[in-house]
């Protein structure tokens, strides 16, 4: 991990085996999608490492014991609309009790920045732990933009795990959320003139939908 960026790279063999596999040019959309959720969903496992527990009695059908439950965390998952929507069915398959929100954004192609066209959440986002998911965090501008707004409407506890990484765009986030942690499969090397990450994977969004 860079010095400078403070970032949780999740290096786990699997994760990194199925994300080269992501990058293949030559992945179809739908083994594209699988990996996603996949990756997503092993990804997750380190997210919600840390998450509270509590004992609970039970009974098993030889004996009573004491056994552990998370301690009534409520979690949210707020996929950038659209290519964060790859990511929501192996967040879903971990956490089937976690409510959903979505915001719309996209980069103005001449600008790069982020424009925003949509936002629905949870009412109570404000108790909840916010999982913000985007396969790709480049200029970081949308995902920047995305955690502002959550914290325009109330959130107080985030975290942003996206895919691949560019250095440019977690520093962005460092900047402009110092609070809210950053868990990645990989960070990469560099952007390139159009805002994509080198090497990257492509658009991840198109990859996922096969709107090539």
């Amino acid at each position: 991990m860079d010095d400078e960026l403070k970032v949780h790279v999740v290096n786990h063999p699997l994760v990194q085996h199925k994300l080269t596999m992501m990058r293949l040019k030559e992945t179809n959309p739908k083994d594209f999608r699988d990996l996603l959720a996949e990756i997503s969903m092993l990804m997750g496992y380190e997210i919600t490492r840390d998450f509270p527990l509590q004992e609970i009695e039970i009974e098993t059908p030889v004996a009573r014991c004491r056994a552990k439950v998370i301690a009534g965390k409520k979690v949210g998952l707020i996929p950038i609309l659209r290519a964060g929507l790859g990511m929501l069915e192996g967040l879903l398959d971990l956490i089937p009790i976690a409510r959903v929100g979505h915001i719309g954004l996209y980069r103005d192609p001449k600008t790069l920045k982020p424009v925003e066209y949509y936002c629905k959440l949870p009412t109570d986002v404000s108790e909840r732990t916010l999982i913000v998911v985007d396969p790709m965090l480049a200029t970081g501008g949308s995902a920047a933009a995305a955690l502002t707004m959550l914290k325009e409407h109330g959130a107080r506890n985030m975290i942003l795990m996206c895919l691949v990484s560019a250095p440019e765009g977690i520093r962005v986030v460092n900047r402009e959320h110092p609070d809210v942690p950053i868990y990645t499969a990989a960070v990469d090397d560099h952007l390139n003139d159009s805002g994509y990450i080198v090497p990257g994977l492509g658009d991840a969004g198109d990859r996922i939908f096969g709107t090539l």
